[in-house]
């Protein structure tokens, strides 16, 4: 038995039931998501500070200019005059969207990952723009992330395509579900599919920092299924976080889920936006490499690798370019924390801001190392050569070894 057996049924259309993760920033590119959509998939890509993305892939000025405008505002902690342009960030959006969706060219789905807790300093307005724009520019769907998207629903809810788009949500409990379905129930709009992600996921986690260990997978999917059988409902569930073998997959369609959603084994394949070098340290890691911190300024506990770059951050906030994580008040954590440490150090040499991050430039650099629990056996995946190096697998043959490996086994790349 093998994953290929099985498929997914979205709104009368068939997938193979393999959905790639929505890694910001561009983490998850163009071409990791267009390689799950001509096989037969999913493939997400994540509008995570999609203005920062365009000028990197299309030469666009977003960000210089946004710092330029502000650029009296810099040495100044307070951030709440800071604004996007909505105008200038629903053209990046529709380039980004337009750019992926034109060059698909199998049956397979091109979903958008929308973070809620990229709040911009005007989290409704920036949020309202951002999904609007992605469905102008034909989306297939868009998954709800890093948030309980409350009131997201109703911000889209006038929007030509609210009933036809695929829309899901990310949760990671059935008391987060039962919220987001009372307000779903009464705008008579239904997620068409739930993730639910466990607490062995890479990046930020919706549980808490002490207690995430006290959580399964397996166990939060069983009670969503169950959950959805008492409401009569029939919504396909996905599974997402730890699923490292096809024969993982099975299990968990065996048990009633509809698909599974996959991201630690694509952070290294050639399509992925991470850096060569990033790739390696990836691979080379150990399980003591890998930690749970509380340094986002999201507030949500956050997996990554020891050695990721931005633990060692000193660096002055960089919201007059960046600011995607900018509250509604102009206020981000790092700049508190950046400020008080400045203030009791002085300006005297470098220094590291203990226990917070500036996460926009984390990102953004690729210095920080988000990963899965399952990071370090990504070297049972993959060739080492004779250099030391190791071979870098392409998103298909990742893909195909998930499609059709039996028995937890795991085809390496041809050498």
């Amino acid at each position: 038995m093998n994953v290929n057996n099985f498929r997914l049924h979205l709104g009368g259309k068939e997938y193979v039931p393999l959905v790639i993760g929505g890694m910001g920033v561009n983490i998850s590119t163009t071409e990791l998501a267009l390689s799950a959509e001509r096989l037969g998939g999913i493939g997400h890509i994540s509008d995570a500070e999609v203005m920062y993305v365009c000028d990197q892939l299309f030469g666009t000025t977003y960000t210089s200019e946004k710092r330029k405008k502000y650029a009296n505002n810099i040495n100044n902690a307070d951030k709440a005059s800071v604004q996007f342009d909505l105008e200038q960030l629903a053209e990046a959006q529709k380039r980004y969207v337009t750019h992926t969706i034109s060059q698909k060219t199998g049956k397979g789905g091109i979903f958008l990952n929308c973070m809620e807790k990229l709040t911009m300093n005007n989290s409704a307005a920036t949020l309202k723009v951002r999904l609007e724009t992605a469905m102008d520019a034909g989306i297939d769907g868009i998954t709800l992330a890093a948030g309980l998207n409350l009131r997201t629903l109703d911000l889209i809810s006038g929007h030509e395509r609210f009933r036809d788009v695929k829309l899901g949500i990310i949760i990671s409990s059935v008391r987060a579900l039962a919220i987001f379905m009372k307000r779903a129930m009464r705008l008579e709009r239904l997620p068409d599919y739930i993730v639910v992600e466990g607490p062995l996921a890479g990046g930020h986690l919706g549980f808490g920092p002490d207690d995430w260990q006290n959580h399964d997978l397996r166990t939060i999917v069983a009670e969503t299924i169950e959950f959805l059988k008492k409401e009569n409902l029939n919504i396909p569930v996905i599974p997402a976080g730890g699923i490292f073998t096809g024969t993982d997959a099975v299990e968990y369609l065996q048990m009633g889920a509809s698909a599974v959603q996959l991201a630690t084994r694509f952070t290294i394949a050639k399509e992925c936006g991470l850096p060569y070098e990033v790739k390696q340290q990836y691979i080379s890691s150990s399980a003591e490499d890998v930690v749970v911190n509380t340094t986002s300024p999201t507030g949500y506990p956050m997996r990554m690798l020891r050695q990721s770059p931005t633990l060692q951050y000193g660096m002055k906030p960089n919201c007059e370019g960046l600011g995607y994580l900018l509250d509604n008040d102009g206020k981000c954590s790092y700049i508190d924390a950046y400020y008080r440490c400045l203030e009791s150090r002085g300006s005297e040499g470098r220094f590291t801001v203990d226990g917070a991050t500036c996460l926009c430039t984390g990102m953004a650099r690729y210095d920080c190392w988000t990963c899965g629990s399952t990071v370090s056996r990504l070297k049972e995946t993959t060739n080492r050569l004779a250099d030391g190096s190791w071979q870098i697998p392409s998103a298909e043959e990742i893909f195909m070894d998930y499609l059709m490996s039996e028995d937890h086994t795991i085809r390496r790349p041809n050498l």
